[in-house]
């Protein structure tokens, strides 16, 4: 019987495996372990190979329905999705329009005290400063510039300053008059101003997918769906403090 067997032995019915000499029990050591040990721990080198992926990635092109997908070279590259003009302006014009909103929220901290109000203006301007940055990150990866061309009017006498408000934003004006406000009065203009600020916001998303191929990139769509959601919920919420703001001027 070999000393393999008499270990198989050994472990089944307890009988000992007794070798004769040194090598002997050498071997019979390193049965053991072959025994025992994991399936390919003595096989680094085929593990290695085969847990190496493969240096050359492989692109796969699914085919259209019923049709069979099919293998791109190596060098294939990922190209964005094309744009229209609309969502470039739309882009464009919502940075100009965002920048207004943290303009606003940034007299929060010096013009009132309403704790309420603090909280509000903080995760305005918090998110829309962020989307501003993403923004004009979309607008650089596809080589177009930030701010909006403004053509000029032959014949007409307006400022360039008006010419680039878009839907909602607050005119010089009512910007001066927030500006100049304090207290209860601040936060009644701030709400106000906001509301027609968000509203803005709305028929903007609304244009631009009511235009003919606009809004179909995916990060197009996914940002101005956000858009619409969370600036209704904020108007809501603005209708809901501007009112209990009236009834305490009231009393």
């Amino acid at each position: 019987m070999s000393c393999y067997a008499s270990a198989v032995q050994f472990f089944r019915l307890g009988r000992k495996c007794e070798p004769k000499s040194a090598g002997q029990v050498v071997a019979f050591l390193g049965t053991l372990l072959a025994a025992s040990a994991p399936a390919g721990l003595f096989l680094p080198h085929a593990r290695t190979q085969q847990a190496d992926p493969a240096k050359t990635p492989v692109v796969v092109q699914p085919g259209a329905p019923g049709k069979p997908s099919r293998t791109l070279p190596p060098s294939t590259r990922a190209t964005l999705t094309p744009r229209s003009h609309a969502d470039v302006a739309f882009m464009q014009g919502m940075i100009v329009h965002h920048a207004q909103a943290v303009e606003m929220t940034a007299l929060i901290a010096s013009h009132t005290e309403n704790k309420d109000l603090h909280l509000l203006g903080g995760r305005i301007s918090r998110s829309q400063s962020s989307e501003i940055k993403f923004m004009k990150r979309w607008l650089a990866a596809r080589g177009e510039p930030v701010s909006m061309a403004m053509p000029e009017m032959a014949g007409m006498n307006v400022s360039r300053e008006a010419t680039a408000l878009m839907p909602g934003m607050l005119t010089p004006e009512q910007m001066k008059e927030l500006r100049e406000a304090e207290g209860a009065e601040f936060d009644r203009l701030f709400l106000a101003g906001m509301i027609q600020h968000h509203n803005g916001a709305l028929t903007m998303v609304k244009e631009l997918f009511d235009t003919a191929g606009a809004g179909q990139d995916a990060d197009i769509f996914n940002f101005a769906t956000d858009v619409d959601n969370t600036q209704r919920a904020e108007i809501r919420i603005m209708q809901s403090m501007l009112e209990k703001t009236a009834s305490e001027e009231k009393r």
